[in-house]
């Protein structure tokens, strides 16, 4: 049994020796043969110093550093390209998904699950607003998507050889990976979990990710956008209708012939307001469509850190 960790860093100087030492007990207690990818995503800390020394101290220890800042899923993908192992296990460098969770996840691979994924009962030291937008987010997802994505989960997970080569084979690049391993199906478990305090440091995800990252998963996985222009267009005309009856009533059994202005000024800037949304929700699909087409790779890797052969960029 062969486990690799995939650990996405981003600026994670404060955190990055505990993570590997705990990491390092918890796998050493499960299997003598296992490798801890790192993956600096483009870091202007000392993480991708520190992860020399790990690398030089350990030769378990592999990173992989890209060439700038790519993203988290990007980083995670970089991350499975690279990864050899039976089971591959996903987590952040920031120990808010404890460590200790893996073994539990690995007993349920060996019963015969393909992926056991962490469900957060609790998110401790996350403020009111990161937990609500939480809970709306996967309840909106699953809402408007074919594919049901678990509620309350991240990507800390463990992944059978044959999930991560499913997912090596879907190139796109809006990429939404815990929704992309609810799509290839296979068996899989969740485990439920107390998420942690981060240990130090702040998260790196603004406001701005976290609603780009949620327009991601909904575009990626669904088409009710630009279906709902159907039915908002549908009452936009009855709207309308009721618009024209009512002047045309005024025209014809009042006096008050110019008067109407007012809803037909209002009626103009709904009708308009409407289309300008959904002409942005259709310019969204136009430019995925424009970025896939261009066919640039996924990311670019700057250096390789305890890897034997050089592996071709994704």
């Amino acid at each position: 049994m062969f486990i690799s960790v995939i650990i996405p860093c981003y600026n994670e100087e404060e955190v990055i020796n505990d993570t590997n030492h705990r990491l390092v007990s918890v796998i050493e207690h499960l299997t003598p043969q296992f490798e801890l990818i790192y993956v600096d995503d483009g870091s202007h800390d000392q993480t991708p110093h520190l992860l020399r020394q790990l690398q030089q101290a350990d030769p378990r220890v592999h990173a992989i550093l890209l060439s700038r800042n790519f993203g988290h899923q990007m980083a995670v993908t970089a991350g499975l390209d690279h990864a050899v192992g039976d089971a591959i296990v996903l987590i952040d460098a920031d120990l808010q998904d404890p460590p200790e969770v893996i073994e539990e996840m690995v007993y349920q691979w060996c019963k015969g699950y393909h992926v056991a994924y962490g469900i957060r009962t609790e998110r401790t030291g996350e403020t009111v607003f990161k937990r609500w937008s939480a809970k709306v987010f996967y309840r909106l997802i699953n809402y408007l998507s074919d594919v049901q994505i678990p509620l309350d989960t991240g990507d800390f997970r463990l992944m059978d050889r044959q999930v991560v080569e499913a997912l090596k084979i879907m190139p796109e690049r809006d990429r939404f990976l815990r929704g992309m391993i609810s799509w290839v199906g296979f068996r899989q478990i969740a485990i439920p979990y107390q998420r942690s305090p981060r240990l130090a440091g702040v998260s790196k995800y603004s406001l701005w990710k976290m609603i780009r990252f949620a327009i991601d998963a909904i575009l990626s996985f669904s088409l009710v956008p630009l279906r709902m222009a159907i039915w908002i267009g549908i009452f936009t005309f009855g709207f309308s209708l009721i618009g024209i009856i009512y002047a045309l009533v005024l025209r014809l059994f009042t006096s008050i012939w110019v008067p109407g202005w007012t809803l037909l000024f209002i009626s103009v800037l709904f009708i308009g307001g409407i289309q300008l949304v959904f002409l942005g929700v259709i310019g969204e699909y136009i430019g995925r469509i424009y970025r896939e087409n261009k066919q640039r790779p996924l990311y670019l890797v700057r250096e390789r850190l305890g890897f034997e052969k050089k592996i071709t960029e994704s």
